[in-house]
């Protein structure tokens, strides 16, 4: 006859499986918001203003990892450096402790020695203190476990950390550029509340401030004043292309993509607009529109 299964087993199969989900699912959310957060930050944004979905930060692991293949062997590669930082640290850990051990019980055995025929009371207590503590030190071997679990936590935390970190400013550098996967944008929006932007009815005219004031940098305003509309036939050697970065929590994230010959460590401005109680027009196209501006 066969045997019935062990509930106990069975109990014990079932909560380590829970514990691996758990553990995955959190590391899943970390890798997701360093990705997210080194991401925006590149775009000089905060994450945690964003508002974005809980949910949202379980996706993103999978473009971390899995995203293409040179994603899949660049994570193969991180979490098998990994392996091998995680035995060497283990291993100096051991020699470490071993060595810590040995050396207090030496030192330990002497004190008990030398105050084993003396009646003082200091000799009395040193005694005490001497032999609790060699008790002590055989409690080493149960403290080891927990710390070989911090170690290698601590390095999966690491190689996860800087494969999104460096994912997600990979990504942010490429978005932010000619080759950029965010939609191409076309917002039109009433002029009461609007400073900047060009006129449907007559493009070269410039908006009225009048109304308007200015806190900070003005040179940010002027940089933008009259170059509010994609262009990619006046100059193709400098286009100027208008992306989305975000639309979240009644604000709508622009800005103008980098071009071709700019500088690696140089950074888009990114233009927020509030979203209008009059309503607005978005218009996303993957690709910039072939027809000539007036």
């Amino acid at each position: 006859m066969t045997q019935a299964p062990n509930p106990n087993q069975e109990t014990n199969i079932l909560g380590k499986f829970t514990s691996v989900l758990g553990l995955l699912g959190a590391a899943l959310f970390f890798a997701g918001w360093i990705y997210r957060w080194s991401y925006f930050y590149f775009f000089q944004l905060e994450v945690n203003t964003l508002d974005l979905p809980a949910q949202s930060f379980l996706i993103v692991p999978l473009q971390i990892f899995l995203g293409d293949g040179w994603a899949i062997c660049k994570t193969a590669i991180a979490f098998f450096i990994a392996v091998i930082a995680i035995q060497a640290t283990l291993w100096l850990i051991k020699i470490i402790s071993d060595t810590v051990v040995t050396a207090s019980q030496l030192l330990l055995s002497r004190i008990i020695s030398a105050t084993q025929r003396r009646r003082s009371w200091i000799a009395k207590q040193l005694k005490s203190l001497a032999e609790f503590s060699s008790g002590q030190l055989r409690s080493v071997d149960f403290l080891r476990s927990l710390v070989n679990e911090i170690v290698i936590v601590s390095w999966v935390l690491i190689v996860i950390f800087w494969l999104a970190r460096w994912q997600g400013i990979a990504d942010a550098r490429r978005d932010a550029g000619q080759n950029s996967t965010l939609p191409v944008v076309a917002l039109i929006t009433p002029e009461e509340k609007f400073a900047v932007g060009r006129k449907l009815d007559d493009v070269f005219a410039d908006p009225s401030l009048k109304g308007y004031r200015i806190i900070g940098d003005r040179g940010l305003f002027e940089d933008l004043r009259g170059r509010e509309d994609s262009d990619i036939s006046s100059n193709p050697k400098q286009p100027r292309v208008w992306r989305l970065l975000l639309e979240r929590g009644g604000w709508i994230y622009l800005f103008r993509a980098l071009p071709p010959n700019a500088k690696s460590n140089e950074i888009p401005s990114v233009l927020a607009i509030q979203q209008s109680e009059k309503g607005h027009i978005i218009i996303r196209s993957p690709e910039v529109s072939k027809t000539t501006s007036p």
